[in-house]
């Protein structure tokens, strides 16, 4: 089926239990990331993904890790690394739903919870979906073998390059088959990204699917230069604005999203804060909390910008600049997601110019900039770029 376009799922040679689960999700057509990988994923190939965030990479691996499973084998077959809890959570529940009406069993495992119940689901289970943690702990106690496995996942890699799982990563990949199939899915791919998989994958087809194309998400983009005192009042008005879904706020520092939040509650605002000092149970109410719309802002540092299936954020907020372009690309994508429209609003201060001349070198691209007195930095994108209401009189007549 290579350089075939596929227009819906029902053109794969897949089992029943996958088109069910696959109606059952209410899913028919592939997404342009699922389509060039399940294709060569099903024929047995290592793949390289890079597609933006909410381009569909979970299920783009999933389905075929399902299909490539051998019922009659009651071990170990497939591993999928992740580099937090929730996108542990996340991707667990993606391939729940895929091995209903099946034999396989599936194991989610990461810290936080205890060692007992998880080796259990271990032994049982030719899944397993974990963090690199918990995975080596798991190793070190002898409760779970590697070396059976026949397709290896790492999801969002440049993910687990950040947080300093590197070494873990290979320690992993170092007890596993050499006969493996692996796949690695990214949003972007940093140097090692490419080390590994020039050194754990074999002849990988190498897949790229640009945030910029037609298929990309959805997302206005307005950049508002301010001064640092003034950001809570520009971030009120902001909130104040008639809203159809969520609003995600970004801050750099745990302490910082405690002050930001509180701060909020205080004034009234129905807002939560997501930060990784909060126990598994806290983080899981705030983000169940968040998804019901029982709150509508929720403040959080990076810990938000990967791996959550929050498809309602209508708008994200940087209160605070990213370091890199592509922590901006991953926080802006938890918008505009599944087709879905969204907004981006970063709130630029004086001494943050400097990182965000590197982001925009690093995006290869400007964004609308409107200054502190209003006046727009640079011409505009396209009209639409900038509906919804302004934060004065004086700076809406000037976008017009």
């Amino acid at each position: 089926m290579k350089g075939i376009a596929l227009q819906s799922f029902s053109d794969y040679d897949l089992r029943a239990s996958s088109m069910k689960a696959l109606d059952e999700m209410e899913i028919s057509t592939p997404t342009p990331i699922q389509e060039e990988a399940i294709v060569n994923l099903l024929e047995g190939r290592d793949v390289i993904g890079q597609a933006y965030t909410g381009s569909g990479k979970t299920l783009a691996f999933g389905l075929p890790l399902v299909e490539r499973l051998d019922a009659g084998e009651k071990q170990l077959q497939a591993l999928v690394l992740c580099p937090t809890r929730e996108l542990s959570q996340q991707v667990g529940g993606v391939l729940k739903e895929l091995v209903v009406g099946t034999e396989f069993h599936l194991a989610v495992v990461f810290g936080g919870r205890a060692y007992g119940p998880q080796q259990d689901a271990i032994l049982r289970a030719q899944i397993v979906v974990g963090t690199c943690g918990r995975i080596l702990d798991h190793m070190n106690r002898g409760t779970i073998r590697l070396d059976r496995i026949k397709f290896l996942v790492l999801d969002e890699a440049d993910e687990m390059l950040d947080r300093g799982f590197a070494p873990d990563v290979e320690r992993i990949l170092s007890r596993t088959s050499k006969t493996r199939q692996t796949a690695l899915f990214s949003a972007t791919t940093p140097d090692w990204v490419h080390r590994v998989s020039a050194k754990y994958l074999r002849d990988p087809v190498v897949i790229q699917i640009e945030a910029n194309e037609e298929v990309g998400p959805d997302i206005d983009h307005v950049v508002y230069e301010v001064f640092s005192g003034d950001k809570f009042t520009v971030l009120r008005r902001l909130l104040d604005e008639p809203a159809r879904g969520s609003t995600l706020v970004f801050r750099r520092t745990k302490r910082g999203v405690r002050n930001l939040s509180d701060r909020l509650v205080r004034l009234g605002y129905s807002v939560a804060g997501l930060q990784g000092d909060l126990q598994q149970q806290q983080r899981d109410r705030v983000l169940g909390e968040f998804r019901e719309g029982k709150m509508s802002i929720l403040v959080a540092t990076n810990v938000a910008a990967r791996g959550l299936d929050l498809l309602e954020v209508e708008r994200v907020i940087n209160y605070d600049v990213p370091d890199t372009h592509e922590l901006f690309t991953h926080r802006v994508g938890r918008t505009g997601r599944m087709g879905r429209s969204g907004r981006a609003v970063t709130l630029l201060g004086a001494a943050e110019l400097p990182k965000w001349h590197e982001i925009e070198r690093g995006l290869g691209k400007k964004l609308p900039r409107i200054g502190s007195d209003g006046e727009i930095v640079m011409p505009p994108p396209p009209r639409r770029a900038f509906r919804g209401r302004r934060l004065s009189g004086r700076s809406r007549s000037r976008v017009r």
